[in-house]
């Protein structure tokens, strides 16, 4: 295991967004929290602060603004971009604030995130209207754009930080590029599906561009025969939505990643939390796929999924159930 990622062994961390629209709170609450924070996403700041939008300012030497139906490419810059820019920089001050208050500058791990090329090019019009995928080219410019900006996204924050970065590249929409379900234009001109090599290479692209370790944020349907084709260390899960479908693939991902995290608790706050019996919920997982109970104690403890949908107010005891539930699982790992 990497010096970056052994910090990840048998913690906690996050997915990404957050509720509200400060960022200097948001990054106060994840560096005062968590072992390895991770720069927030605040999407309900509304347009440019989404996945996508963000995802989208990231990419090098290719425009982009706002349609009426969406993001954009291969436009001039306009007010999107530099409102996803301005954002941007908003939370890279505010991350780098609470880091050097904390006294955690110059050491530890810090986390990002970013559409992976996939997601990031089904969120994406191209010029005529129709979204990337339909347009193979396309497809893999937006891989390259996107590699090379994250770069220096990565970059930039380890000089923020003086810390080690890891990358994690969310693919929510991995099933529908792949599946040929993308919403096309019209109904009349389908957006064929892209075959699960040819998705693993542009994935393998970006993983490869990064100076970095990568990890996927897998939450939606999975496509298991890419997963296994990409050269990642490892993936975060949101397990409560794993079926028997998903257990060889789960398997051999948590057989041979470094990094297995388990998105347990419910990412809306609004449920009453219950560490022990969603650690159980983990336990079974490993014990009906044959996974040895004492690989729990290196798993990676996550809510299920982002947390913008959150109340303020929830967001510390969602993580604190995420500690609690890390402390089971430890425990479990010794029986």
């Amino acid at each position: 295991m990497s010096e970056a990622l052994a910090p990840l062994a048998g913690s906690v961390t996050g997915i990404g967004s957050h509720p509200g629209t400060d960022p200097r709170e948001a990054s106060a609450t994840v560096v005062g929290e968590l072992s390895v924070p991770y720069l927030p996403e605040l999407p309900n700041r509304g347009l440019g602060a989404d996945m996508i939008g963000r995802s989208a300012g990231m990419l090098v030497g290719i425009g982009v603004d706002v349609s009426t139906t969406g993001y954009r490419i291969g436009v001039p810059d306009g007010r999107a971009a530099r409102l996803i820019d301005d954002y941007l920089q908003r939370d890279l001050d505010a991350f780098e604030e609470a880091y050097e208050v904390a006294g955690r500058r110059g050491s530890g791990v810090v986390k990002t995130q970013a559409a992976g090329p996939l997601t990031l090019a089904a969120g994406l019009e191209l010029p005529n209207g129709h979204r990337v995928p339909r347009d193979r080219g396309a497809l893999r410019d937006i891989a390259d754009s996107l590699a090379e900006g994250l770069a220096h996204h990565v970059a930039d924050l380890r000089r923020r930080c003086g810390a080690e970065v890891i990358v994690q590249l969310d693919e929510p929409s991995m099933s529908a590029v792949v599946g040929g379900t993308v919403p096309a234009l019209t109904r009349l001109d389908p957006i064929r599906g892209v075959p699960a090599p040819e998705a693993a290479e542009l994935l393998a692209r970006v993983c490869a561009a990064v100076d970095a370790p990568v990890l996927l944020h897998l939450c939606g349907p999975i496509e298991w025969d890419v997963v296994r084709r990409v050269p990642i260390d490892g993936a975060l899960l949101d397990v409560t939505r794993l079926g028997v479908a998903d257990y060889e693939g789960f398997g051999t991902l948590a057989e041979a990643s470094t990094v297995v995290g388990l998105g347990l608790v419910p990412a809306t706050g609004t449920q009453r939390l219950d560490p022990e019996s969603l650690a159980r919920m983990a336990i079974r997982l490993y014990d009906e796929i044959g996974l040895p109970r004492r690989a729990l104690a290196g798993a990676t403890v996550t809510p299920e999924c982002g947390l913008s949908g959150a109340p303020d107010d929830r967001v510390r005891p969602i993580l604190g159930a995420c500690k609690t539930i890390a402390g089971v699982l430890g425990e479990a790992s010794e029986e």
